[in-house]
């Protein structure tokens, strides 16, 4: 595949063929820019003007104090805890709560700058992988060999292909077709696989062989959310 500064990304994480290759792209943006947020981007007064207001979710929140740098997220959270206690929680307040205050509360709770900066980014390359799909053979190969797409970047993939800046007639249909297939496929041998399971709970099962289905639980819950529980039995 002919390969340049945009598409080198999404050969990497398509090459491997092992799971979903969009899980891969997430994870890959989401390491990208936890470590941009704690680098040099965190002085950039664009930038904390940006995590002063949307903050971050639990998860990067956790993600970012797990990375040890841990006067990066201090400073980060200082100006952050800043801006909460000057704007939304002052020390005293007088009447009634403001319907204002509470909506704008109830952002912040549902406001990450990460997730943010992910979803851009995932939009971005997701033109890339379009691109690839209908203009280089090779890569709509690569893309058909994958294992799976999980059902949650499946939904997001076409969306994306069908929207604004998508894919047209053919193409899209074409893309449509493969990525159903992909994901259709898997979930039929995933419910064949929790099927077994279930069965093999049955006295007339004993001594029957499991197959593939010890992990089938496993499976479905990361097709199901894009992410695989860390218990396995």
């Amino acid at each position: 595949m002919k390969e340049t500064i945009c598409t080198i990304p999404i050969n990497d994480v398509f090459g491997p063929k092992d799971g979903c290759p969009i899980c891969r792209l997430h994870n890959m943006l989401e390491q990208n820019y936890l470590d941009y947020i704690l680098g040099a981007a965190m002085m950039e007064p664009d930038v904390r003007v940006e995590t002063n207001e949307k903050g971050f979710c639990t998860k990067h929140m956790h993600m970012m104090v797990g990375k040890g740098r841990r006067l990066q997220n201090a400073l980060l959270l200082e100006t952050h805890l800043e801006r909460i206690k000057t704007e939304l929680i002052p020390k005293s307040v007088k009447g009634k709560p403001d319907k204002k205050n509470i909506a704008a509360l109830e952002r912040l709770q549902d406001s990450c700058y990460v997730c943010d900066k992910i979803s851009w980014g995932m939009e971005h390359m997701f033109q890339t992988v379009f691109a690839s799909f209908s203009t280089d053979p090779e890569f709509k190969a690569l893309f058909n060999e994958q294992p799976f797409i999980c059902l949650p970047h499946y939904t997001m993939l076409i969306k994306s292909a069908a929207g604004k800046g998508g894919l047209k007639g053919g193409g899209l249909s074409e893309f449509y077709s493969a990525s159903a297939a992909l994901a259709g496929k898997y979930l039929e041998t995933l419910k064949d696989d929790i099927s077994h399971y279930c069965k093999m709970y049955d006295y007339r099962s004993k001594g029957l062989d499991w197959g593939n289905s010890r992990d089938a639980i496993e499976r479905s819950v990361e097709f199901l959310t894009s992410e695989r529980p860390d218990y396995i039995e």
